[in-house]
């Protein structure tokens, strides 16, 4: 799969990734699942072996999922993953525990990066059309507007990279975001962390341990196959090289654990914690992804998984694009889809590091008292032990239809009943699903058979439906555009009628009841859904030919007529 190079070669592919971190990884995977040709470049001659991050979602491992990777990852992850906040005297100010996998997993998951990112590489070797090339660094990137060249010296020799698109998952120090000149606004605190990793768990306690302790804050935290990580803050005065002062470990580690000298430390390292974002994650026919577009605090475990939500977002649509089912314009979204949701992350996991790092007593104990009469209420208690705060990802511009009038681009925060059935009104105040990640339940088949909702519908486009036929409502030229696209069509119904009755469309039983549910609460029974799940347009089933072709038109889909794919140089 590691390719030597030679003078002055040229490497064609359709997309170059640079960097093999977590981000290049799963955009090399997504795309050589859709058959897109891919060379990997990464600096480094292996992957990097020691542990960074340790926190895996819901919405990382449905992704993970589509990769068709899911059941060699989950071993080296420990679902239900609780977070304990505890102050100064070690009361349990609040925990996080959410019970939601809406998605079809875990909220909340611990894991092992190096193993993880291990998998993914393995994953690469199922495709022919991926390559892997280590130990080329990247020295300069010509977009000549037509395709773009990326140069890289290994040894004494230098490699061009030639492909249609390039994406930069080159770390918070991007070469790529360098060359596309985007500002990376925010702010680099002098908040230090020294983190502590070790082998053999010397504790043995499950979950994550944030101490708010105004003397030092501190992390104790488990993770899979008997490791433990402890982090702890530096203050000011105290420089970076105590990392290497075993006397200074052992006093941080003292007060966590019975002895010590008897802990076997697999490595150590100060962090900075940064709050940044690129200004675009597009130049030209270059792209950006992971901490080269955001770099933010750990205090939420979101840099690994923000990471994937960008390579989740931008594989579908440059798979689109290199395969001649949409036009270039469809890859401008992925810049107004993604970056206000990094922002928020960012802005989540900024609060929370207040909350955990006062070393003032005052003000700590201010806070002890703040947790103690918020986790009363019963509301606001769940608010937090459910994850509520957490912002999910919802697009309000990019790929979406307005569910009303069915304009391409844009979704609306609120259906106001204009142009619905006298039966949807008294959804008046719900808000439009459109822009938000539709649930993964397990759904059965005709045959009997259970399936996780994802595994059935396939890496594709998805028109789903409660309630009646929506290929019954689509005239033929809709029908036509239905097939160019490959989507998907299933009548989702209760297992009590699970037959096979459906002309033109996949009948899927509601196992649990939880998609029913679902609609239950939401003026709409049909969703076109994108290769991300992500609901395009929702509306009345009788409308789905009208929501067909607005969310055809937002995605700038070419599904009314062929095109031929543009060849590269």
């Amino acid at each position: 799969m590691t390719s030597s190079s030679t003078r002055g070669s040229v490497r064609e592919a359709d997309v170059t990734v640079v960097g093999a971190g977590p981000a290049g990884l799963s955009i090399a995977n997504l795309l050589g699942l859709r058959g897109v040709s891919v060379n990997l470049v990464e600096a480094l001659p292996e992957l990097i072996n020691y542990p960074r991050g340790v926190g895996i979602d819901d919405e990382s491992l449905r992704s993970i999922q589509t990769m068709g990777l899911i059941q060699e990852v989950l071993p080296h992850t420990t679902p239900s993953h609780i977070m304990h906040l505890v102050n100064g005297r070690g009361r349990v100010m609040a925990a996080i525990a959410p019970a939601i996998d809406e998605f079809g997993w875990s909220r909340r998951n611990a894991f092992v990066q190096p193993a993880v990112d291990r998998v993914l590489l393995e994953g690469l070797g199922r495709f022919p059309h991926v390559t892997v090339h280590f130990g080329h660094e990247a020295e300069q990137i010509d977009d000549h507007g037509d395709h773009v060249d990326l140069h890289a010296r290994v040894g004494d020799e230098v490699v061009t990279f030639r492909s249609r698109y390039l994406v930069g998952a080159d770390g918070g120090r991007s070469f790529t975001r360098k060359h596309m000149g985007v500002a990376f606004d925010g702010q680099s605190p002098s908040t230090r962390w020294i983190v502590i990793d070790m082998e053999n768990d010397p504790l043995g306690l499950p979950n994550v341990w944030v101490g708010g302790d105004p003397k030092r804050p501190y992390v104790s935290l488990a993770l899979p196959h008997g490791l433990r990580r402890f982090e702890f803050m530096l203050f000011d005065k105290e420089p970076d090289e105590l990392a290497d002062d075993d006397a200074f470990i052992a006093g941080l580690l003292s007060a966590h654990m019975p002895d010590p000298a008897k802990a076997s430390i697999i490595r150590r390292r100060v962090y900075t914690h940064h709050s940044r974002i690129a200004s675009s994650f597009r130049a030209g026919r270059c792209f950006i992804a992971g901490d080269a577009a955001h770099l933010m605090p750990v205090w939420q475990g979101q840099g690994w998984n923000s990471g994937m939500r960008d390579s989740t977002n931008l594989a579908w649509k440059l798979s689109a694009v290199v395969l001649g089912e949409a036009d270039d314009a469809l890859l401008d979204t992925y810049t107004v889809e993604r970056q206000p949701h990094a922002k928020a992350m960012i802005g989540i996991s900024v609060a929370f590091g207040r909350f955990v790092r006062p070393t003032n007593r005052l003000v700590a104990l201010l806070r002890d008292g703040a947790a103690r009469l918020l986790t009363v209420v019963p509301s606001v208690k769940q608010y937090f032990v459910q994850m509520k705060y957490k912002p999910m990802p919802r697009y309000t511009r990019g790929v979406v239809v307005d569910p009303i009038s069915a304009t391409p681009g844009e979704a609306c925060a609120t259906i106001d009943g204009r142009g619905l059935l006298t039966s949807y009104r008294h959804f008046r105040d719900t808000p439009s699903p459109v822009g938000t990640q539709f649930i993964q339940p397990r759904v059965r088949t005709v045959d009997g058979a259970e399936h996780r909702l994802d595994d059935v519908i396939g890496y594709r486009w998805a028109v789903l439906a409660w309630g009646s036929n929506p290929i019954a409502h689509l005239d033929e030229e809709q029908r036509a555009m239905l097939e160019r696209l490959d989507a998907a069509v299933v009548w989702l119904r209760p297992t009590t009628q699970l037959v096979d009755d459906a002309p033109g469309a996949q009948v899927l039983g509601d196992v649990d009841g939880r998609i029913k549910k679902w609609f239950d609460v939401r003026p709409t029974a049909a969703l076109i859904l994108r290769p991300d799940r992500f609901i395009a347009a929702a509306g009345p089933v009788q409308d789905v030919g009208r929501m067909l072709e607005a969310a055809v038109a937002a995605g700038h889909l070419r599904v009314i007529a062929s095109a031929p794919a543009e060849k590269v140089g």
